[in-house]
């Protein structure tokens, strides 16, 4: 799922603008939630995230985080200048990107496992860490204490981006993809 949904990803992105991108092997691994946070830097880190639900035959969040660096670096690429401000138009190419890398996961995972998977319009917000997961743990908190965590780091010219991504299922939805998947 995470070489395959960061494959797509970046390859959807690289045709974006136009232009070479390498990427590294993605690192997966089911984390705790309550480490979500340290894994940013801290609950005081300034982040960017991107927040999507997931709906149909899988229910729960996806959600994709960037430091403040790796933004300006991706706009840097996006926009191809050099990025002074947050303005309107960086923060919508921000959830545009974090729309399609989430949903290149969302459909690595749905042909993996024969699930019909959908997402939500992406929420996009500029936060500390701590600020950004307060709205997952409220919904997800309850349901479940593990997450599917991939990390991948992509990189043009100068510019380096290191993406997390948090799939956060419901208990249901992870079991049943764990199963289909051979691993449970």
């Amino acid at each position: 799922i995470g070489n395959i949904g960061s494959g797509n990803a970046i390859t959807a992105l690289a045709n974006m603008i136009s232009k070479k991108i390498y990427m590294s092997v993605p690192r997966v691994r089911i984390i705790d939630f309550k480490d979500i946070a340290t894994i940013l830097g801290g609950e005081e880190e300034l982040i960017v995230g991107i927040y999507l639900n997931l709906k149909g035959e899988v229910e729960g969040n996806i959600m994709f985080t960037i430091d403040m660096e790796s933004a300006k670096n991706l706009l840097t690429m996006l926009l191809d200048r050099e990025l002074v401000e947050l303005d309107e138009l960086s923060t919508s190419a921000l959830s545009e990107v974090g729309n399609i890398l989430s949903s290149s996961y969302v459909n690595a995972l749905s042909a993996l496992t024969g699930l019909k998977i959908a997402v939500s319009v992406p929420s996009l917000a500029i936060d500390m860490a701590g600020a950004i997961l307060s709205v997952p743990a409220i919904q997800f908190g309850l349901i479940s204490d593990k997450v599917l965590f991939i990390e991948t780091v992509f990189k043009e010219g100068d510019n380096q981006v290191k993406g997390n991504l948090f799939l956060l299922p419901d208990i249901q939805s992870f079991e049943k993809i764990l199963s289909l998947l051979g691993v449970l």
